[in-house]
């Protein structure tokens, strides 16, 4: 039965290594629980309809909890693991109280300590695999505190770079350009850098997921709101007579349809068109689907 308790929290912690190993180096579709954390609180505050500043928030501290989940079932896991053999196989400080504490107390307490490198000392392990357990345990501790600290460097300069793109889409949204500006050496470059730009946003929500969730504020630095703008752009490309303009319209259209197919096999599942998809998505962030409208004359 011992050691069967301790099976189930080696389990737990292995659980806890495997999520935050798919979350931060190896993203898939099918998210764990760091996924299912967020997607919830996402969901909650687009429900109740909360307004702009509370929904900002909801990336942030759905990072916070997810951070929290991980470090608390960590925890829980390794005082599992040297609960059904405390405090037998364990050895105290002299004049220490902590054995006339309950087992499980002493076994979350000495987890607590490990887990944050603090070293107390009063409560260390006796038998030799505990030797060894134990210093794992520190070392996972490391772990998640480097993780967590990885998670936001790559989190915001995937934000960051999402809403350049958006604010530049608004920018040449107000410039309002004719469509002979467009047909032009100058408009097939302009396009094509916003097919690179979309397609490092692409990237983004394929590599860090759990960027979706953060709300992007006021229009023009959203893209939610901003990407219809630039499936005009695209088609307006398209239409053009000189050639190059025309492949570079090509290539940003074909960049808007990969991102629909992510944001849709990811987070939507409209199983639609990009039209659909990117008034989902404006929807889901809580702006219209024609915040911005075509401007090309």
């Amino acid at each position: 039965m011992k050691w069967l308790l301790s099976l189930v929290g080696a389990g737990l912690v292995m659980l806890t290594l495997r999520d935050l190993f798919h979350t931060l180096w190896h993203p898939t579709r099918h998210g764990g629980l760091s996924r299912l954390v967020m997607t919830a609180m996402w969901r909650l505050a687009r429900r109740f309809r909360v307004r702009n500043r509370v929904v900002g928030l909801v990336g942030p501290l759905a990072m916070v909890t997810v951070v929290g989940m991980w470090a608390g079932i960590i925890i829980l896991g390794w005082a599992i693991i040297y609960w059904p053999h405390m405090p037998g196989a364990f050895t105290f400080s002299p004049g220490s109280e902590a054995a006339q504490e309950p087992a499980l107390l002493d076994s979350v307490y000495l987890s607590i300590v490990t887990v944050t490198t603090l070293g107390l000392g009063d409560v260390a392990p006796g038998e030799g695999w505990l030797r060894v357990v134990s210093p794992l345990e520190a070392l996972v501790g490391f772990a998640l505190l480097t993780a967590t600290v990885s998670w936001v460097l790559e989190i915001y300069p995937a934000l960051t770079r999402r809403r350049v793109l958006a604010v530049r889409l608004a920018l040449l949204h107000d410039s309002n350009p004719t469509m002979q500006q467009i047909d032009s050496t100058a408009g097939a470059l302009l396009l094509e850098g916003l097919a690179t730009e979309v397609v490092q946003v692409r990237i983004d929500f394929t590599q860090y997921a759990e960027a979706y969730y953060f709300h992007d504020g006021e229009d023009h630095s959203s893209l939610a709101a901003t990407v219809g703008w630039a499936s005009d752009l695209a088609r307006w490309g398209q239409t053009a007579r000189r050639p190059e303009v025309r492949l570079a319209g090509d290539l940003l259209a074909a960049a808007l349809r990969d991102l629909a197919a992510v944001l849709d096999q990811r987070f939507l599942h409209t199983g639609r068109g990009s039209t659909d998809v990117f008034a989902a998505y404006a929807a889901d962030h809580g702006r219209g689907s024609a915040d911005l409208g075509e401007g090309a004359t």
